[in-house]
């Protein structure tokens, strides 16, 4: 088991940031951990990498516990903070050479995360001469240094432009397939395109725990449907399991079910028994963002 999290609370004065929380992570695996500001989320990454420490419960990195192994849980895990801290007056280069001695790794190895990172075109700068996208792959490429097991990665595509994401997506979702990736972010889109799973924390505790299909099937279905003639909203609220209808566009709507079950027969036979005519029947996931706004509401 790449990361083992028991019963881990973190009060900060008479705030509990973190309430009981326990989770488990294997490799190779890619994990979303999303939640509001404010949920808990850097707080729990920075106890499994052991820059804080929880008030109870156990945290492991590879089998090292974050409160005795510290040493070795930071051989083990490669960590990108949110606020990426950075040596503004040093070379990308020297930077990494820098820190590379820490581990000490070769120059070889440095130079394979510079490519691997995309920073060969920005590589003779100055880190504080390069633009916000680049800066994080400065990040990402020394968590990358010592080729950790673990990966733990807190907001990586902050400030990164289209082109950039879809690189850095690329190489996140290359480095799980061999190792642990445990990442947040606010960007939707990056979780559904990077990750299999997601665990969902709100006000410190977690509210979900699940692979992402799971989690749509299981929450809400959206069926779009197209008749031949204006239909009133009330009308198809008769539905069985129906939570809302949006009249999208003349004469298609957006039927929204609270039901994992596939709806589209019930429509199908509805339709026939009140004399309407279908010219189009689909099925539609729930965005994740919908998923997310329902789960942290409150």
């Amino acid at each position: 088991m790449s990361i083992e999290v028991e019963g881990v609370t973190k009060i900060y004065g008479t705030q509990k940031a973190l309430n009981n929380i326990s989770f488990k992570i294997e490799k190779p695996e890619i994990v979303g951990f999303l939640g509001p500001n404010g949920a808990g989320k850097s707080t729990m990454m920075k106890i499994l990498t052991t820059y804080l420490q929880a008030n109870n419960g156990s945290a492991k990195v590879n089998g090292f516990d974050v409160h005795t192994q510290q040493k070795a849980v930071q051989q083990n895990v490669g960590y990108l903070p949110e606020h990426n801290p950075l040596y503004l007056e040093q070379y990308v280069k020297e930077y990494l050479a820098f820190n590379g001695n820490i581990y000490g790794v070769s120059k070889q190895r440095i130079q394979e995360v510079i490519e691997l990172t995309g920073l060969n075109p920005e590589a003779h700068k100055k880190i504080g001469q390069l633009s916000k996208g680049y800066r994080q792959r400065v990040g990402l490429a020394n968590a990358l240094l010592h080729d950790p097991d673990v990966l733990i990665l807190d907001e990586p595509t902050t400030g990164l432009d289209p082109n950039q994401l879809v690189d850095i997506r690329n190489l996140i979702k290359s480095i799980g397939k061999t190792k642990t990736v445990f990442l947040s972010t606010h960007i939707m889109q990056e979780v559904e395109a990077m990750c299999e799973r997601v665990i969902i924390i709100n006000k410190g505790e977690i509210v979900a725990d699940k692979q992402l299909k799971d989690l749509r099937d299981e929450k809400q279905q959206i069926v779009i449907v197209e008749f031949d003639y204006r239909v009133e909203d009330a009308f198809l609220l008769k539905l069985p399991k129906v939570e809302k209808v949006v009249n999208t566009h003349d004469f298609i709507y957006e039927i929204t079910f609270k039901t994992s079950e596939d709806m589209r027969s019930y429509v199908f036979d509805f339709a026939h028994d009140n004399q309407l005519k279908i010219l189009q029947l689909n099925q539609k996931n729930a965005s994740l963002e919908s998923l997310f706004r329902e789960l942290t509401q409150g």
